[in-house]
């Protein structure tokens, strides 16, 4: 970590924390619209068959959405376990520093850009979640 100042790590720390705190909040904003929208909900309120599509669409998107939410949550805290472990900010591919504008830009990171490039290559189906 010897690349990153202490102020910066700070400002890191506190923009991973932050992520955090909103991941959750929407975590659970999500299971309670999941809740009150339960799919038995609409496929009973349905009247014929383009309908019911509609039903198990919106059902669909809602899982996806909240999926894709809990992925970007374990890799914020997966970078928060690397700062704790004092290897934050360095590839977990080639060891290499990751830029400091790549952290700042997305701060939960493992990888230097030249590595993720290559894993988004081999990797072309999976979603990248923002943070």
């Amino acid at each position: 970590m010897s690349h990153l100042s202490s102020e910066q790590l700070v400002q890191l720390r506190e923009q991973i924390e932050a992520e955090r705190r909103r991941l959750r909040q929407d975590i659970r904003e999500e299971l309670a619209r999941g809740d009150s929208e339960q799919y038995a909900d609409l496929a009973g309120q349905v009247h014929d068959a383009g309908e019911e599509s509609v039903a198990d669409l919106l059902s669909d998107i809602n899982a996806a959405v909240l999926g894709n939410t809990i992925k970007a949550l374990r890799e914020v805290e997966a970078a928060q376990e690397r700062l704790r472990q004092g290897t934050y900010g360095r590839c977990e591919e080639c060891g290499e520093a990751i830029p400091l504008a790549r952290l700042q830009a997305y701060p939960a990171a493992r990888l230097c850009l030249a590595d993720q490039e290559r894993y988004e290559a081999a990797h072309p189906q999976e979603s990248h979640p923002g943070l």
